[in-house]
């Protein structure tokens, strides 16, 4: 037992605890700057492709982790397109990671929410002179329960990915690793305390997180 409290109070977890937060927070801010405005656009705009191309966000939902690290891990590799980045094994392709894991999420739920609300006010918001364009600002704002929802839904998934961003990050001591590849890495190894501790730490987190997101739509409801 004091083996687990020294460990969970150590440096070392707090280092890992940062970056990780460091690196979700980082991808889910890409997420949202990408599936903001992919949401609303599929929503409001008509074009050729838009049925097909909302399919395509949807069925990105449940992309394999493990696949998006690999695909990566030959884009940034030296023989890659983007190998002159030299982004593999740094926090930098970590991030890009978990945005292409979340940003899907984001844009579905945006899509969603801005779509139902579209339906609803888009011939007023047209009677009274706006465009599609200049429509899709006042429907964000009314929908801004949705968008937290949605950014804490990506914030979500990201903080909870292990299989990408152990293939891209190579789990690097004190470099590239995070709660859960360390996780992983500490089970494995028969060193319960550190993995003991970042669980509880990320259960909290998660907790945290699931429980704002129902608390915002629950006073919506009301």
């Amino acid at each position: 037992m004091a083996e687990f409290w020294t460990t969970f109070v150590s440096t070392e977890l707090a280092r890992i605890v940062a970056l990780s937060l460091g690196v979700s927070l980082s991808a889910t801010t890409l997420a949202i700057l990408i599936g903001l405005p992919l949401g609303a656009s599929l929503a409001v705009f008509r074009f050729p492709g838009r049925r097909l191309l909302i399919i395509v966000v949807n069925a990105l939902l449940g992309l394999p982790p493990v696949v998006v690290g690999l695909a990566l891990y030959l884009v940034l590799s030296r023989s890659g397109p983007l190998g002159e980045l030299r982004l593999l094994f740094t926090p930098g392709a970590m991030v890009l990671a978990q945005a292409v894991l979340a940003t899907p999420i984001v844009a579905a739920l945006v899509h969603r929410a801005v779509a139902d609300l579209w339906t609803d006010y888009g011939g007023a918001l047209r009677i009274d002179g706006a465009t599609r364009l200049r429509s899709i600002p006042t429907l964000l704002a009314m929908a801004r329960t949705q968008l937290l929802t949605a950014g804490l839904a990506g914030f979500g998934r990201t903080v909870s990915e292990v299989g990408a961003i152990l293939v891209v990050g190579g789990n690097i001591a004190g470099y590239t690793r995070t709660m859960t590849t360390t996780i992983a890495l500490e089970t494995s190894k028969g060193n319960l305390s550190l993995g003991l501790g970042l669980g509880f730490v990320l259960i909290g987190i998660s907790m945290a997180v699931s429980a704002t997101a129902f608390a915002f739509g629950l006073g919506r409801s009301r």
